[in-house]
């Protein structure tokens, strides 16, 4: 890639959390009182952004931030469990080789980043800036746009979600959708994508 900084999100675009995500979701469920994953309805939810799978399983936006505090810890139990996309440790060494400064931005808790990574592979990484809210991502964006001091038009953020579409314009950066995280590949090209990763490997070419 042609950019000097690619901020990651985490969930679904560098490791398959999705299984993990579904039975931690049903535990939240539970303790929340909202509606359990409907496993029959998951590819139409697919289709859908943050807010609208809220509506769906009737999750009142003032309990999120708990529901999301509680998702993180539970998950972390089950990090043994999770792994990262095919090619995608190969594709990060590649990056990092080529000059590329490496960011996480998620939602998900530092330590389950880390633990999932690896101490190799996230040491690869320069900046992680995790357990944003729901909605929150964009001050750590900012965040690592200062830090790291490279302009917007040489930045890249890599989502599987409506919401990363969403909030890399509001940022002012560059959005990249891959095709194997939780939103259908539809759904992202309806944000008008500038680029399109169809495997780990994409990531490699200009």
């Amino acid at each position: 890639m042609n950019r000097k900084l690619i901020i990651f999100d985490f969930d679904g675009t560098l490791a398959d959390t999705l299984p993990v995500f579904v039975s931690v979701f049903d535990q939240a469920a539970d303790k929340y009182g909202f509606k359990r994953m409907d496993r029959s309805r998951t590819q139409a939810l697919r289709r859908l952004d943050a807010r609208q799978i809220m509506a769906v399983h009737e999750i009142p936006l003032w309990k999120v931030p708990a529901i999301a505090a509680f998702m993180r810890s539970t998950m972390g139990r089950s990090v043994a469990d999770i792994r990262l996309f095919d090619g995608m440790p190969q594709v990060l060494h590649a990056l990092k080789a080529r000059g590329v400064v490496l960011a996480v931005v998620s939602s998900n808790s530092r330590s389950n980043v880390v633990n999932v990574l690896g101490p190799e592979l996230a040491g690869l990484f320069s900046h992680f800036e995790c357990g944003a809210s729901l909605f929150g991502k964009l001050p750590k964006i900012r965040k690592v746009l200062a830090a790291t001091g490279v302009a917007r038009e040489h930045t890249l953020l890599v989502g599987d979600e409506i919401r990363d579409a969403k909030v890399s314009a509001e940022a002012g950066i560059d959005f990249g959708a891959v095709a194997w995280g939780f939103n259908t590949l539809d759904a992202l090209m309806a944000e008008n994508p500038s680029r399109v990763f169809r495997a780990a490997g994409d990531l490699l070419e200009h």
